[in-house]
């Protein structure tokens, strides 16, 4: 089954109707976990089992790390990592039924694919890191925190949003 329409473009779906289904998730995400949505923790989950397999005295002993231990229970088996092997999933899911399912690295003429790769993984290393500061990436302090009315959410949305539109000037050159 194909999402293809006769000229063979691809009919994306309304990017409102998805940001509704977004909304509707987010309220029920908060009425089944109490929790809103978020997947900085997954990450943070799947770094503390990592590092717990190699060095488990560093991570027992750490006061961060310590925190996300528990005996008998993996970092793992927390439903933010369900979370995104669903968003992953579901994503896969999706470019396979548009036909859309295959590796390539995409990019303008104008940088090669290792620059693009390069500053792929420097820009999700710095959000990882800006999301650990600013205690939630933008779904779970952005999406969850304007969902509650909290001033962090508007604070972290007008700053991921505005340090957007500024790098975006300085890098727009590597994708137009």
């Amino acid at each position: 089954m194909s999402y293809w329409n006769e000229d063979h473009k691809h009919d994306y779906w309304n990017p409102y109707f998805g940001g509704f289904l977004l909304g509707i998730l987010l309220i029920f995400t908060f009425y089944m976990t109490g929790r809103g949505l978020g997947a900085s923790g997954a990450m943070k989950s799947t770094v503390v089992f990592a590092l717990h397999e190699i060095a488990p005295e560093h991570v027992e002993q750490s006061a961060y790390y310590s925190r996300f231990v528990e005996k008998e229970k993996s970092p793992l088996n927390t439903w933010l990592i369900f979370e995104v092997l669903g968003a992953i999933g579901g994503a896969f899911l999706s470019g396979a039924l548009s036909g859309r399912a295959k590796f390539r690295i995409q990019h303008s003429p104008n940088i090669s694919s290792k620059k693009r790769l390069i500053l792929a993984l420097l820009g999700g290393v710095l959000f990882g890191f800006g999301s650990q500061l600013a205690r939630g990436c933008t779904s779970g302090a952005a999406l969850s925190g304007l969902a509650v009315m909290a001033t962090a959410g508007f604070v972290s949305m007008m700053a991921i949003f505005g340090g957007g539109y500024l790098f975006a000037y300085f890098f727009r050159k590597n994708w137009i």
